[in-house]
């Protein structure tokens, strides 16, 4: 079998989830298919730069045209909803969310360029891979793509070796991602100076849509000798910290999946998280849950569990059990009998 992936967004070390998502699959497909014949196929604007980084030995590189050399390839998969021109024997799309089409989370010249790939490419693809059931639902509704196209593939997170200490955890909240409008990061401050004092508010991500009025507002916080912003920071900068936190927090308003939460979760970290889009789905009944709309009730939610050890040990435990379900081996196996049902 001979499958051509678009590899364009696995380049890089600043990688956001479907960077990570990219490598992961790019990199499992052929070690558990060593007999397959694979083409990392990445944008032209971007090819030179792929030699800088080592792919596996079974796969090739080619430049990705719109109207490219990988029609021979007996599928050509597209990791992130967008499609070439060019058409193939079969074409497979993944799907990681369409807040494009729900919420003004971006600038409107980005929502309609990504809008307009989005129904392209469910328009040209053979089978689309959903990251949850919740994009599935997005992506039926919203692009009139019939049910029996879609395969739901969860992410999958690497946890520690070893769980870290208990002892080494400290009155720190935790939050990944980009600070953004999406990302519910100013409701998150507002949030966290109504909790009790003592605790420090950690936002780890690089500047997103409209983070200058949030940074702004940060400094301004009569807490803002208690909150840091990191910008990007690498993975093992990242793990460090969720090895020290006590507490996650992740209110996004819009989320296709939402690696971190789970990730947190397999580092032992207490979860709060929103109750809508894929979050309630991918965090199950391990996380609290909150309308991240509301102020009060994330406040609450982080003052609770802020004055209760207990609970942050239940849940941390909860969280534990709950991630070891979302491996990358198993999202690899299930994208490769997504090729075998076309085939």
């Amino acid at each position: 079998m001979h499958i051509a992936l678009d590899a364009t967004y696995a380049l890089g070390r600043e990688l956001t989830g479907v960077g990570v998502y990219s490598r992961e699959i790019l990199h499992g497909l052929p070690a558990l298919h060593p007999d397959a014949r694979f083409t990392f196929c990445y944008r032209p604007n971007r090819f030179l730069r792929s030699f800088r980084e080592s792919i596996p030995s079974a796969a090739r590189r080619r430049p990705l045209f719109e109207s490219g050399p990988t029609r021979n390839a007996d599928i050509f998969h597209a990791l992130n909803q967008r499609v070439p021109a060019t058409k193939h024997r079969r074409t497979v799309t993944t799907f990681h969310d369409l807040f494009v089409l729900t919420g003004e989370y971006s600038t409107r010249e980005f929502r309609d360029r990504f809008a307009d790939q989005a129904r392209h490419a469910a328009e040209r693809s053979d089978a689309i891979v959903c990251v949850s059931q919740f994009t599935a639902d997005q992506v039926e509704s919203l692009l009139n793509v019939e049910r029996a196209r879609l395969h739901v593939v969860h992410h999958g997170v690497h946890g520690p070796a070893e769980q870290p200490s208990k002892q080494g955890r400290e009155k720190m909240v935790l939050s990944v991602g980009s600070i953004q409008k999406r990302k519910n990061t100013a409701r998150l401050v507002e949030a966290f100076e109504l909790s009790p004092p003592g605790w420090k508010l950690i936002l780890a991500g690089a500047a997103g849509f409209e983070a200058e009025s949030i940074i702004q507002r940060i400094a301004e916080s009569p807490r803002r000798e208690d909150i840091s912003v990191t910008g990007y920071i690498n993975q093992s900068e990242l793990e460090q910290l969720y090895s020290k936190a006590s507490l996650f927090a992740f209110p996004s308003l819009d989320e296709g999946f939402g690696i971190p939460v789970i990730e947190a979760m397999a580092w032992g970290v207490p979860v709060i998280t929103s109750d809508r889009s894929a979050l309630a789905e991918v965090s199950g009944d391990a996380a609290l849950h909150v309308d991240p709309e509301n102020i009060e009730e994330l406040a609450t939610a982080l003052q609770t569990t802020m004055e209760n050890p207990g609970l942050r040990n239940e849940l941390a435990a909860r969280g534990l059990e709950w991630s070891a379900r979302f491996t990358w081996q198993a999202a690899v196996e299930k994208t490769w009998n997504v090729y075998l049902h076309l085939l």
